[in-house]
């Protein structure tokens, strides 16, 4: 299970400018606000933006400077294998650590969607034990129910963070695991398809269209 919410792009006009400098073409860009003051990209300034994208890294270092913030619920095992995602990324997460104990557990706090009958029963299973860990944490401050359910916890706990990243950074992330078998992965990839202008910005650069 993944759940993305408020997703917002920014910065598309200072890194369209920006990618411009180098040849002082900055009279050939079409981009401009509309009345309600959005910044809109222009035919001219997408065709040469596409034409960097698919150049290559090198060419195409404007990109880094178009920045992405979104909230993205999903279990702990998928955040394990986001986390090798360090350079460019920003991640601000809810806390196990000090909030773990602050509502009860349930089902609906883990993705379990492709669990079979009997792997469900283990998990109702563990979800009362820790509901029981967490009862006695909050009734004693005895740090030993504290660590049960830390340690106790699974990895398909779902767990939210607010994350900031750069276009260059998701077709990183695109061409690493659009073929995963992990169907967190292909959810992603279809939102970082669904962004402002990723037909020209980010396409491009996409090993898949290669194959």
């Amino acid at each position: 299970m993944i759940k993305i919410e408020r997703s917002c792009a920014m910065n598309f006009d200072n890194a369209i400018r920006g990618a411009r400098n180098p040849l002082n073409s900055w009279a050939k860009s079409d981009s401009y606000y509309d009345d309600n003051g959005k910044f809109v990209m222009g035919e001219a300034d997408l065709a040469f933006g596409a034409r960097l994208v698919g150049a290559g890294s090198d060419h195409r270092k404007f990109i880094r400077q178009i920045f992405v913030s979104v909230d993205i619920t999903a279990p702990l095992y998928w955040w394990k294998e986001f986390d090798t995602y360090k350079v460019g990324t920003v991640a601000n997460s809810t806390s196990t650590m000090h909030k773990i104990h602050a509502k009860s557990f349930d089902r609906e706090d883990f993705s379990c969607d492709k669990m079979s009958e009997t792997a469900l029963a283990c998990l109702d299973s563990v979800i009362a034990c820790l509901e029981e860990a967490r009862v006695n944490f909050i009734e004693n401050k005895d740090k030993a129910h504290w660590y049960d359910m830390i340690q106790l916890l699974p990895s398909s706990y779902n767990q939210m963070r607010t994350v900031t990243l750069n276009y260059e950074n998701l077709i990183n992330i695109y061409n690493a695991r659009h073929a995963h078998k992990l169907d967190e992965w292909h959810v992603l990839c279809d939102w970082i398809m669904s962004l402002p202008y990723a037909e020209h910005l980010i396409a491009p650069a996409l090993r898949v269209n290669k194959d």
